[in-house]
């Protein structure tokens, strides 16, 4: 479970990232495909990026869920880790997306992110990367 200092300085490094950096949706994909360009045939059909931006959509919304109420984020991260797998996405490499949104997240918050900040952000991680794996 992550602490609630955790879960505020998480949404803090959310909500400046979103004022500084406005839509994260190109700097998340761009940072995924240079780290893993075969993923980019994956969205082949997503020409105008609204996939992508869906998708992220999401993965901010679980974030928030899962540090917080944890009212339907497993549930949503079990079905889309499974529907991944569909796309022979493995669960490590699902896993990855979340580290990708973190590192655009740091990245737009600029001076502002924290080793406070960087340590609530790892802890995050690791409990989605057990429980996405746990859960495979």
């Amino acid at each position: 479970m992550i602490e609630a200092k955790d879960a505020a300085l998480i949404t803090q490094s959310l909500e400046i990232a979103s004022e500084r950096g406005g839509d994260l949706t190109d700097a998340v994909y761009a940072r995924l495909f240079q780290d893993r360009p075969e993923f980019e045939a994956l969205f082949v059909m997503d020409t105008d990026g609204a996939v992508r931006g869906e998708m992220l959509s999401r993965v901010f919304d679980a974030i928030l869920d899962f540090i917080g109420e944890r009212a339907y984020a497993h549930n949503l991260i079990h079905a889309e880790a499974s529907n991944h797998d569909g796309y022979n996405v493995p669960r490590k490499d699902f896993a990855l997306f979340f580290r990708t949104v973190a590192q655009t997240v740091r990245d737009a918050s600029g001076g502002t992110w924290s080793t406070q900040t960087d340590d609530a952000w790892s802890r995050l991680l690791e409990e989605i990367d057990l429980f996405i794996i746990a859960n495979a």
